[in-house]
């Protein structure tokens, strides 16, 4: 399975320390340059002390289709657009992203993605967490994750929690 994953989903199960579900549910993680730099510029403020730079199972790629990604830089943000091209110059099965606009243009190009509240519930199926509400309430409290009150409610509904 080919999973490209854009800073977002990375960058808040670092500062919650549950980055190891990525690896849990996927294995490897293909992330683009921009996304790569963008987590550097992060990773000394993290408290998790398995850091970005230090995850072997997380591949930086580079983007080849530069006019996709300069194309798609009119939307979204150098991370985002990149993150979108990789999937798409891979064919990649799942993109991880959270932003909408992301979303938007993923889904015009054919793209299935996921968010993080999505890879905390497949990984909460596949009994790698045997709860989820710890973990959405600290990305909430630490990581400043921005998760709608009644979203938070159907997720922890749809899990029995």
């Amino acid at each position: 399975m080919i999973v490209v994953s854009n800073t977002s989903p990375i960058l808040n199960l670092m500062a919650v320390g549950e980055l190891g579900l990525l690896r849990q549910l996927y294995g490897t993680v293909l992330v683009p340059e921009a996304v790569r730099d963008e987590l550097l510029a992060f990773d000394s403020d993290l408290a998790d002390a398995a850091t970005f730079h230090e995850q072997s199972w997380i591949s930086v790629r580079s983007v080849t289709d530069r006019p996709l990604v300069n194309l798609l830089r009119l939307e979204l943000d150098s991370g985002e657009a990149e993150a979108v091209a990789l999937a798409a110059e891979t064919q990649a099965d799942l993109l991880l992203l959270d932003e909408r606009r992301g979303r938007n243009v993923a889904s015009r190009l054919g793209l299935r993605y996921m968010g993080l509240v999505g890879c905390l519930i497949q990984g909460k199926q596949q009994n790698l967490l045997s709860t989820i509400k710890p973990t959405l309430d600290n990305l909430v409290r630490q990581a400043g994750f921005w998760l709608d009150s009644e979203l938070y409610e159907r997720v922890l509904r749809e899990v029995k929690e």
